[in-house]
């Protein structure tokens, strides 16, 4: 079934998971990838930079371990990271990127280390030529290593911040709600911003009812209630 003109737009990966939540994630692009990985070439040239100095002075043992260190930060410097800090290296982390499974758990060490084995293949033939293209024509970004591996890089996302209520004294309920009531009413007042002045009246009539408040009274109570709920001084 051909996919419709929306559907081409849209650069979000779906994921439904077992509990039948839609999970959505954001792919990363080719340039902030490119910026994440150029942060972490700096990174690892300079912890190289730093442990050649210290090795060279220790002449031949310097010189045959700093071969396997070369190795080490080379080739599981990426691998480390991703696994151990949640998908993300310093330089995804510095550009709110991480790595993730295809379907949105978090990556492995199997994944972790296809992705980064078959960096040398994205690589070819010369600066990063293959993973490049790879990125551009694949709908979610994928380079091959992350093909191979079922890995996405995604943008992280960031927790929104809570709502400002008005700024009201706070006070506490005159009877006792139901969790539901209390809900509906920190829900007014954290949607009150967004709702027009003939709505709010017509919510907090409904709302301060079993209040025995007055309409004229109702939203400011309302508001100083729901701050007296959520301990808002």
């Amino acid at each position: 079934m051909p996919r419709s003109p929306l559907a081409l737009l849209d650069n979000c990966h779906r994921v439904e998971t077992p509990e039948g939540i839609d999970l959505v994630l954001k792919p990363a692009g080719l340039v902030p990838r490119a910026l994440a990985f150029a942060i972490d070439l700096v990174l690892r040239a300079a912890i190289l930079l730093v442990l050649g100095s210290l090795l060279a002075m220790l002449g031949q043992f310097g010189a045959g371990f700093g071969a396997i260190l070369l190795f080490v930060v080379q080739w599981w410097y990426m691998v480390l990271f991703e696994v151990l800090n949640q998908g993300r290296t310093p330089g995804k982390q510095w550009l709110g990127l991480r790595v993730v499974h295809d379907d949105g758990t978090p990556v492995g060490w199997g994944a972790s280390l296809v992705r980064n084995l078959l960096r040398f293949v994205d690589l070819l033939p010369f600066g990063y030529l293959f993973g490049a293209l790879s990125c551009l024509a694949h709908p979610s970004f994928k380079r091959l290593g992350d093909i191979a591996a079922g890995t996405l890089v995604v943008h992280r996302e960031r927790p929104a911040a809570p709502p400002a209520l008005p700024e009201v004294a706070p006070e506490a309920a005159p009877v006792r709600l139901t969790l539901d009531e209390q809900r509906a009413l920190i829900a007014f007042s954290e949607r009150h911003a967004g709702l027009s002045a003939a709505r709010r009246e017509e919510l907090a009539g409904i709302l301060a009812a079993p209040l025995g408040t007055p309409p004229a009274l109702a939203e400011r109570r309302l508001h100083a209630i729901a701050r007296g709920l959520l301990g808002q001084a």
